[in-house]
């Protein structure tokens, strides 16, 4: 069988399609499960225009999340196609809702904003403290805590609270 996110002609694994009906999941191949719990690499999701179409509304759900975590021209042409039905739309919302990563604002941030530090934050160990007003470039996503981001700040990497900054 082939993978009915990416076509490809690979060994399957269960995939849980979380935020939905208890027990839900979906087989699809290892570089899909990679990706999905990781860093998406546009070109392997291409086949999400056909892929989103499918009757499994899990599909459809994944599909519809990772055209919204791509952020390509091509990925939001085809999120503006995609039509779920009231309930598979709640669904594909639903962890993306708690998942997001948000400023003290309420905006989304994504991997690679630049953020400003809204507050003065003592650096734990690193014995500075990083001032109000400061930008912190290309920050990143951590992936199971969506309160926290990291970034530099004085040649230091260092984990940040979302709570503290504000997308720039």
């Amino acid at each position: 069988m082939s993978c009915p996110l990416c076509s490809a002609d690979a060994p399957l694994e269960n995939y849980d399609v979380t935020g939905g009906p208890a027990g839900a999941s979906v087989a699809i191949c290892g570089t899909c499960v990679a990706q999905l719990d990781g860093t998406l690499e546009a070109s392997h999701w291409r086949g999400l225009a056909s892929s989103m179409w499918s009757e499994d509304v899990a599909v459809q759900v994944i599909s519809a999340r990772v055209l919204k975590r791509l952020g390509e021209g091509w990925s939001q042409d085809l999120l503006d196609q995609l039509y779920l039905d009231e309930d598979a739309q709640a669904w594909a919302d639903n962890v993306a809702a708690e998942s997001a990563h948000r400023d003290s604002n309420g905006a989304v941030l994504n991997a690679g904003d630049n953020v400003v530090l809204i507050k003065d934050l003592p650096v734990k160990g690193g014995g500075f403290t990083a001032k109000r007003g400061t930008a912190v470039r290309g920050i990143s996503l951590v992936a199971d805590n969506p309160e926290h981001i990291e970034g530099r700040v004085e040649g230091q990497r260092i984990v940040i609270l979302t709570q503290f900054v504000k997308k720039k």
